[in-house]
């Protein structure tokens, strides 16, 4: 048994993906939910993702030994700094948000002396999908958790969130935590600004109906992304910003080169490109 209470401060695809794991591995006795939603919160009871919930932080995490976030970064703070006067003394904080500088400075500002006690950490899953009703305890099965521990992360705490996420059948690695923002704002964060950047310039093309129509599995493969939830994104977007605006400038430059290339006929750069990406691709799908 890892936990006595799990208190989760978000009940949606991760928070009750990783209630249900560590239910099914009967790895704490007791979760606890928190959130505003009164209808995702009773089906998450209904579905026995968490045991009972309550919509007030101070109270959720009363008597907890470990305290996950999984809220939008954008409320990152204020929900740690509602939570910090009634941790317990014993509690670990840990979270699953894509971007973990902004978060190790709301640590900073906010958790006071339970500060060294927080985790930073990012599951790489998910889904288009979003609420409670969508979440699975295998989500994390062979999926990667980054943790961004610094030099003042109590080791204990650190133990105990690589155990938990173990427990759901993920691998653990640590990551500085400028690196990992750069790596997610190149794989994550800017796949999801091309999909939504895309479909919403399609949308508003006079022919749009025949565009939408005629689309196939490419077009449905490529914009799966931009079914996320854009309150999550609109935060990934403002919290990673630098990088994110490394990424989209570094990608804007090989649109325009690949432009060029299509406007002066060049087969032999654009063959390259393809060639390329293609590889490199296959190499990362095998």
């Amino acid at each position: 048994m890892l936990f006595k209470r799990l208190c989760i401060i978000g009940v949606g695809l991760i928070g009750g993906s990783l209630a249900r794991a560590l239910r099914d591995a009967n790895a704490c006795e007791e979760v606890v939910g928190c959130g505003r939603q009164l209808d995702n919160l009773n089906k998450a009871v209904e579905l026995g993702v968490i045991d009972r919930y309550s919509t007030d932080m101070v109270e959720a995490v009363k008597d907890a030994d470990m305290v996950v976030l999984a809220v939008p970064l954008g409320t990152m703070a204020s929900a740690m700094q509602k939570i910090a006067p009634v941790l317990p003394d014993n509690a670990i904080i840990t979270d699953v948000g894509s971007a973990k500088g902004s978060v190790l400075q709301d640590a900073q500002h906010y958790l006071g002396k339970h500060q060294s006690r927080f985790v930073a950490g990012h599951p790489i899953a998910g889904s288009e999908q979003h609420g409670v009703i969508a979440s699975v305890s295998s989500l994390f099965q062979q999926r990667r958790v980054i943790l961004t521990p610094t030099p003042d992360t109590d080791t204990q705490a650190l133990e105990s969130v690589r155990q938990m996420w173990e427990t759901t059948g993920a691998e653990v690695v640590d990551m500085n935590v400028q690196h990992h923002d750069e790596v997610l704002a190149a794989t994550s964060h800017l796949p999801h600004m091309l999909a939504y950047a895309l479909v919403d310039m399609l949308a508003h093309m006079e022919t749009r109906r025949e565009i939408f129509r005629f689309a196939a599995g490419g077009f449905r493969d490529f914009t799966r992304i931009a079914s996320s939830d854009p309150k999550m994104w609109h935060d990934i977007c403002l919290s990673n910003r630098e990088e994110l605006v490394n990424m989209l400038e570094a990608f804007g430059q090989q649109l325009h080169n690949l432009t060029q290339a299509i406007r002066e006929s060049d087969s032999e750069k654009i063959n390259t490109l393809f060639y390329n990406a293609k590889t490199a691709r296959d190499e990362f799908t095998d």
